[in-house]
């Protein structure tokens, strides 16, 4: 027992965020893509750090790309966020409705009612909603990708970031005309959202043969293996503006975080000594052991 609990004190978490991929803060250029991660309902700021990956990618290679340390889901792996920076943790309570003491054990597709939820936005515009997963549309260069955790949220109510999708020195340019990047596959089956689950416990279950998209609350309806409707491009004119940035709530673009290899070092060398400590607690409570019996034999005159 002593052995079980001194290695799982030991064992390396190794979440941080990777100094040696992106940098932090917004993107410098349009050449890049700018990635903010709200905690939002979780409690805490933000984390803003920028890819500066300039040839094709998708959410998951902006993510991964600026530094972001993330853990999808056992059933879907990747194509599911279900932790970032190693939120939320198996051990912190999350009081979802009706289960105030919900955990997530990232097995299955969380809840809908706790889960991160994916934005996109070009700069100098309102964040959008993604109609699609990580792994099945790409970035917009030059744009941002966001991610907040959704609490008790409804689809009309999901909480977009709190960090104004400017660029800094670009406040007051017009929202350039965009739609959500095309899927990064041709697959139908992999453009679908999430769908409800037919009394699965823990959360919605997608389509049969569909990969789920990351971090997007289900579709209201059964699936139909249908893709959604198209959206309607509106005018340049009709395109929401991104908040005035200096309502930014106060965030970090991760420079005062550990660095990951850091903690995976460490914690590593750690567990290295793990089976030198539990032997060596074994062996004291063997020579404990004999002691506490030799004792009771001298008392009894054996």
């Amino acid at each position: 027992m002593a052995a079980v609990v001194l290695i799982a004190a030991t064992a390396p978490s190794a979440h941080a965020v990777d100094q040696s991929k992106g940098y932090p803060g917004f993107c410098k250029d349009a050449t890049g893509v700018t990635v903010v991660v709200d905690f939002r309902q979780l409690g805490g700021t933000a984390i803003v750090r920028c890819n500066p990956q300039t040839t094709r990618g998708t959410g998951l290679d902006a993510l991964k790309g600026a530094g972001f340390q993330l853990a999808g889901v056992q059933r879907w792996g990747e194509s599911f966020v279900c932790r970032i920076e190693n939120r939320p943790s198996a051990a912190e309570d999350i009081p979802v409705s009706g289960r105030e003491k919900y955990r997530e054990q990232c097995v299955d597709t969380p809840p809908s009612q706790a889960y991160w939820s994916y934005w996109h936005a070009s700069n100098n515009c309102a964040w959008d909603y993604s109609q699609w997963g990580l792994k099945n549309r790409d970035f917009t260069p030059g744009g941002f990708e966001g991610w907040s955790f959704s609490l008790n949220a409804t689809a009309q109510s999901n909480p977009a970031p709190r960090v104004s999708a400017v660029r800094p020195g670009t406040e007051g340019q017009p929202c350039v005309s965009r739609e959500e990047a095309k899927p990064a596959t041709g697959d139908p089956g992999e453009q679908q959202r999430p769908q409800p689950g037919s009394g699965q416990a823990g959360g919605p279950r997608p389509t049969a043969g569909a990969e789920p998209g990351a971090g997007e609350a289900p579709a209201a309806g059964p699936g139909s293996g249908a893709l959604p409707p198209p959206k309607r491009r509106p005018s340049a004119s009709a395109r929401p503006k991104a908040q005035d940035p200096s309502s930014n709530i106060a965030f970090t673009g991760g420079e005062n975080a550990e660095d990951v290899n850091a903690v995976i070092e460490r914690e590593s060398g750690a567990v290295g000594w793990a089976p030198w400590a539990a032997g060596a607690a074994i062996l004291a409570l063997c020579v404990a052991g004999f002691l506490a019996a030799h004792r009771r034999k001298r008392a009894q005159g054996v």
